[in-house]
């Protein structure tokens, strides 16, 4: 199985169980701390894609920052452009916890759904 990428918060009680998921269950990763290294265009762009182009999904909504920039009004009228450029330049924006593998990607945790992903039970 190939090494998965993790980015996560290291205060988050959903990136721990989500750790603690991967770690129990021999998934080969890589931590990343989300806050000083969010994901890259790239991989935001690849994760939309698993999240079937829907870019809310791809922000913290519950978030301090989301608050504060008043995106649940904003959001809708920004450029796909603008909202990754949003994300890329600010990690705590960024649902986490946030997994990529080289074939699959999601956001959050649920246990049934990471199970799914990574061929587990």
């Amino acid at each position: 199985m190939n090494k998965v990428k993790i980015y996560e918060y290291e205060k988050c009680d959903t990136c721990r169980k989500a750790l603690k998921f991967l770690a129990m269950n021999g998934v080969p990763f890589e931590r990343v701390a989300i806050c000083e290294q969010p994901p890259s265009r790239a991989e935001l762009r690849r994760m939309l894609g698993y999240l079937g182009g829907d870019l809310k999904k791809l922000f913290n909504t519950s978030g301090q920052v989301y608050r504060e920039l008043d995106l649940s009004t904003r959001l809708p009228k920004l450029s796909e452009e603008q909202a990754l450029a949003l994300l890329e330049g600010n990690g705590k924006l960024v649902k986490r916890p946030f997994v990529l593998s080289a074939q699959a990607g999601t956001v959050g945790f649920k246990e049934a759904e990471w199970a799914k992903i990574f061929g587990l039970r």
